[in-house]
C-alpha cells in the first residue's frame, strides 16, 4: 500500500511540474504523516544527517569548478590539446575528448564541463567546417564523462547516501571514465578519416612548450586533490576546499580570466548552484529515513533472494530501471530516490557497492545525454542555438559507446575495482 501510494504522488507531482525537492519533500511528510511519526523528529534527522564534513566538500568543489569554468581554464586546457593534437585528422573533435578529460578531472560535473567546453570548441568546430550536429554531440557526450572522472560531485553523493568511501569511489571512477574516453577518441578519430575532416596547422616546438607549461596551473588542482587524499594529507572536505583556494588563485592571478572585483559575482553564482542541490539532497534525506523505517529495502531483498536472481539479473534489471528513471529525473534525483531502495540488496547479492557506484553513475552519465531531461542536451542547444533534435542526433552515435560502455563496466567488476583494491586491499 505505501508504495502504491508514494509512487501515485511521486509522480502525480513531476507530471504537475513541481521542483524535485518538493517532490520530496511532499512526499516525505505525507508518508510521515500515515505513519503516525512526528514532523518534529524527521527535522531533526534531516539537520543530524546534514551536519557531515563529506557532505561539506560538495559545496567546495562547486565553488572550484565556477571559478575554473570562469578563470579561462578551459581555452589554457583547449590550446595544448591543440598543441599536441593538431597535426591528426579531425583535430578539433579528438582536442575536444581529451580536453572534457582534463577539465572533468578539475571541476567533477558534467553540466559544467560541457557548459566551459561548448563555448569554446562549437563555435572553433563550425568555423573549421564540421558538421554542426557533430561538433555539439562529441561536446555532449565527452562532458558526461565529468562526473565519473575524480572530484566527481555524484560519487560523493554516492559515498554519502550508501556509506561507502568517497576517496575509494574516487579511485574506482578513473579507469571506466579514461575507457570511456578512449571510445569516444577512437570513433571521433574513425569519424574524421570517413568525412575527411581537416587538420590544425602544426604547432612549433617552442609553442608547444609554452602551451604545455601554461597548462600547467589548471592542472595543479587535481594533482592536489590526488596527492592530498592519497597522501593521507588531506580529507576530502579538505582537498575540497584547497582545490577552491587554488582555483580561484589560478584563475584571478594566473588566467585573469575574471577581475577581483568579480569574485563575489563567481562565488554567488556557485552558491546558488550548491543550493539547488543542497536542498534536494535534504528533501531525499527525508524521504530516504521514511524509506528505511518502511521495510521496503527489506522487502527487496527477500524478493531477490527468494527468487533467486543471480547478481547479473538483478544488476540487468537495475540497469534498464535506472535508463527509464533519468527519462525523467536528473542525476541528483536518481541517487538520492533509488539509493537508499538499493542500497541493503547489494552484499546480500554479493555485489561490491563500489563497482554498483560506477554502473549507477554511468547509468547517468547516460541521462544526461538522452531526451526528454538530458541537461548536457539543452546547455548545448542554448549556447549554439540550434534545436535540441540537432544536438540529439549528433549524440547518437556516442549513446550506442555509451552503452556499450555500461555493458563492460556492468559485467567486468574489476575494472572499477582494480584501483582502489590495489591502493587501500579488498574492501
Amino acid at each position: 500500500m505505501w508504495t502504491m501510494l508514494f509512487l501515485l504522488m511521486f509522480f502525480g507531482l513531476l507530471c504537475a511540474g513541481m521542483p524535485i525537492f518538493l517532490v520530496l519533500g511532499l512526499c516525505a511528510a505525507v508518508l510521515f504523516g500515515f505513519s503516525d511519526q512526528p514532523l518534529v523528529a524527521i527535522a531533526q534527522k534531516i539537520a543530524d544527517e546534514m551536519n557531515s564534513s563529506t557532505l561539506m566538500a560538495l559545496p567546495l568543489f562547486v565553488m572550484a569548478a565556477a571559478f575554473m569554468r570562469r578563470g579561462g581554464v578551459a581555452k589554457a586546457l583547449v590550446d595544448v590539446a591543440i598543441a599536441w593534437f593538431g597535426r591528426l585528422r579531425g583535430a578539433l573533435g579528438l582536442v575536444t575528448v581529451v580536453s572534457c578529460t582534463l577539465f572533468a578531472a578539475i571541476c567533477g560535473s558534467s553540466v559544467a564541463t560541457a557548459l566551459a567546453m561548448g563555448t569554446i570548441l562549437v563555435p572553433a568546430m563550425i568555423e573549421r567546417g564540421y558538421p554542426r550536429h557533430f561538433a555539439l554531440g562529441v561536446v555532449g557526450a565527452s562532458g558526461t564523462i565529468g562526473i565519473v572522472i575524480p572530484p566527481s560531485l555524484s560519487l560523493i553523493l554516492y559515498g554519502l547516501i550508501a556509506e561507502q568511501s568517497v576517496p575509494r569511489l574516487f579511485l574506482a571512477g578513473i579507469m571506466p571514465g579514461l575507457l570511456q574516453a578512449a571510445m569516444f577518441f577512437g570513433w571521433v578519430f574513425y569519424y574524421s578519416h570517413k568525412y575527411e575532416l581537416p587538420r590544425e596547422p602544426a604547432v612549433p616546438r617552442v609553442e608547444l612548450v609554452r602551451m604545455s607549461l601554461n597548462a600547467l596551473p589548471a592542472l595543479c588542482v587535481p594533482f592536489i586533490v590526488m596527492v592530498g587524499i592519497y597522501g593521507g594529507l588531506m580529507t576530502v572536505t579538505e582537498a575540497a576546499a584547497v582545490s577552491a583556494t587554488v582555483a580561484l588563485l589560478v584563475s584571478l592571478f594566473f588566467y585573469r580570466g575574471f577581475k577581483v572585483s568579480q569574485t563575489l559575482e563567481v562565488i554567488a553564482e556557485a552558491i546558488k548552484s550548491a543550493a539547488t542541490i543542497m536542498i534536494i539532497v535534504a528533501t531525499a534525506l527525508a524521504f530516504g529515513h521514511w524509506m528505511t523505517d518502511s521495510g521496503i529495502p527489506a522487502s527487496l531483498v527477500k524478493f531477490t533472494l527468494d527468487n533467486q536472481l543471480h547478481p547479473w539479473q538483478f544488476l540487468l534489471a537495475i540497469n534498464v530501471l535506472l535508463l527509464v528513471l533519468g527519462c525523467f529525473l536528473e542525476v541528483a534525483a536518481t541517487l538520492l530516490v533509488v539509493m537508499p531502495i538499493l542500497a541493503p540488496a547489494l552484499k546480500p547479492l554479493g555485489i561490491d557497492p563500489v563497482h554498483f557506484a560506477i554502473v549507477f553513475t554511468h547509468n547517468m552519465e547516460i541521462a544526461l545525454v538522452h531526451p526528454p531531461v538530458g541537461l548536457n542536451l539543452y546547455v548545448l542547444a542554448t549556447i549554439s542555438t540550434a534545436p535540441v533534435t540537432e544536438v540529439v542526433r549528433g549524440v547518437l552515435p556516442f549513446l550506442g559507446l555509451l552503452l556499450l560502455c555500461l555493458a563492460i563496466i556492468t559485467y567486468v567488476p574489476q575494472l572499477s575495482l582494480w584501483l582502489p583494491n590495489l591502493v587501500y586491499g579488498a574492501g
